[in-house]
């Protein structure tokens, strides 16, 4: 085969765990992962109960509560995906009461 040819057709990866600034953006509950980061840096963002750094892993199961000015939204992470269709995006979460 030549270069750059592949042999099979690439599987999507299974993920089991994803940094929590790029999962808000895939999931498109922050638009943008700096934006994201962001808010992570300043508090804005907890993951099960903790205040979470950009870089923390996010894994099916948790809990991530998001500050939007004074609304806090809580979502619990349903699915993990590298890359998500913007239709596709609000499969991986749930929005909790």
């Amino acid at each position: 085969m030549g270069r750059g040819q592949k042999n099979q057709q690439e599987q999507p990866r299974e993920t089991t765990s994803m940094r929590l600034d790029k999962y808000l953006k895939v999931s498109r509950i922050i638009k943008r992962r700096s934006v994201a980061n962001d808010a992570a840096d300043t508090g804005h963002v907890t993951l099960n109960g903790k205040e979470a750094k950009p870089s923390a892993d996010v894994r099916v199961g948790d809990i991530i509560e998001v500050r939007f000015g004074e609304r806090m939204t809580r979502y619990e992470v349903v699915s993990l995906s590298e890359h998500a269709l913007k239709s596709d995006a609000a499969g991986m979460y749930r929005i909790l009461p």
